[in-house]
């Protein structure tokens, strides 16, 4: 991990080299960080969607990785997550094969999420989700 900007309040933003580890990496501190705010029950699919788009940064990017969570306080509530990286292009959604071992992330993001789009930033682009939290 590169480095940790704030893990106190409603927001909880990471960034990690373009390693293999930084999917790993990446799950683990999203797990840690809901369970810090009793959101336990986000956990394993947060961390599935983040490791989805991670992965996808490390096959198409290069440089450092965001993963920034946010948390609304107001109802409906829900969980903000965005994994950030410097390719400028938006990520594709595509549909696989059964034959593909590969191509079914973006698939998945949408299936699970709540809502889910891309913005382009100054130094590239950033993939969200959202996730409803259950009362």
């Amino acid at each position: 991990m590169i480095g940790v900007i704030d893990t106190e309040g409603d927001c909880a933003e990471w960034t990690f080299p373009a390693e293999p580890d930084a999917v790993r990496t990446a799950r683990t501190a999203v797990r840690g960080q809901l369970h810090t705010w009793r959101l336990d029950i986000l956990g394993d699919l947060a961390a599935l969607l983040v490791s989805e788009l991670v992965t996808n940064s490390l096959r198409h990017a290069t440089g450092p990785i965001g993963v920034r969570l946010v948390r609304s306080p107001r109802l409906p509530a829900v969980l903000l997550v965005e994994v950030s990286d410097p390719l400028p292009d938006p990520p594709r959604e595509r549909v696989a094969h059964a034959e593909d071992e590969g191509g079914r992330g973006l698939q998945l993001v949408a299936h699970s999420s709540h809502r889910w789009g891309t913005r382009p930033g100054a130094a590239g682009k950033t993939v969200w989700f959202e996730l409803a939290v259950p009362n």
